[in-house]
């Protein structure tokens, strides 16, 4: 009782709610197109993405909501707070995609022990969302992670997103563009001698190295992966 009571009082209980109704919202969509055990799988994943951000922005102090979930569109954490540096969005931004690849990475180990073809593809499915989640424009996690060399980077990863539309098109793509397009111009004029962008893109450049190294190792291992499961799964690429 004195839980539910501190839970009530700080208002925890009703964001605690909203977080896992949508996330039982989203599962019963997808279990509706492939079934409980994957749509539980599959949401799963999302949820330990998120998570990642969560703890990593409550690590560096920031003030953040639990996951909130959007079937076909996924999920996302709101944050409270914007972050103090370049440095500490990059950090909360590699976040998720690193821990949910551990995610992935622990169906992938059951999946070949137990030659489940269920959890490899829930592998395949973690595997390929994080990636995806890495291409370098900001609002995805690649572009938070990249602006640790420039903003103006995300006109890399611009025609990436063209290019998955061309392959697999699909309206959150669409959504993602249009979310990009505030950004992007704001990249265009960016001025790396204002004194507000000295101040928040200021890095040093052991941690400018450290973030893109680590970012590329990341995109070259979830890459690898995915065309190997791709292969696995389907036969083809």
């Amino acid at each position: 009782m004195n839980f539910l009571a501190l839970l009530f009082k700080g208002g925890l209980l009703g964001k605690v709610l909203l977080s896992a109704g949508t996330m039982l919202v989203s599962m019963l969509v997808y279990a509706q197109m492939f079934g409980w055990p994957y749509a539980a799988g599959f949401v799963g994943l999302i949820f330990v993405h998120e998570m990642g951000h969560y703890l990593a922005a409550r690590q560096r102090g920031l003030k953040v909501g639990l996951p909130t979930f959007i079937p076909f569109v996924g999920a996302w954490i709101d944050m409270k707070e914007k972050p103090h540096s370049v440095e500490t969005e990059a950090y909360v931004g590699l976040a998720g995609p690193f821990v949910g690849t551990l995610g992935a990475l622990a169906c992938y180990y059951l999946a070949r022990q137990e030659g489940d073809h269920l959890l490899l593809a829930l592998a395949y499915a973690g595997f390929m969302i994080n990636l995806f989640n890495l291409i370098p424009v900001s609002p995805l996690d690649g572009g938070r992670v990249t602006a640790v060399l420039s903003p103006r980077i995300w006109f890399v990863g611009l025609p990436l997103l063209v290019a998955a539309f061309i392959y697999m098109p699909s309206p959150i793509l669409i959504l993602i563009g249009i979310m990009a397009l505030p950004q992007l111009r704001r990249a265009w004029h960016y001025d790396p001698e204002a004194p507000e962008n000295k101040a928040y893109y200021g890095i040093s450049l052991e941690n400018r190295l450290f973030y893109t190294l680590y970012y590329l190792a990341l995109v070259i291992f979830l890459a690898l992966m995915t065309y190997n499961l791709h292969k696995i799964l389907y036969g083809k690429i």
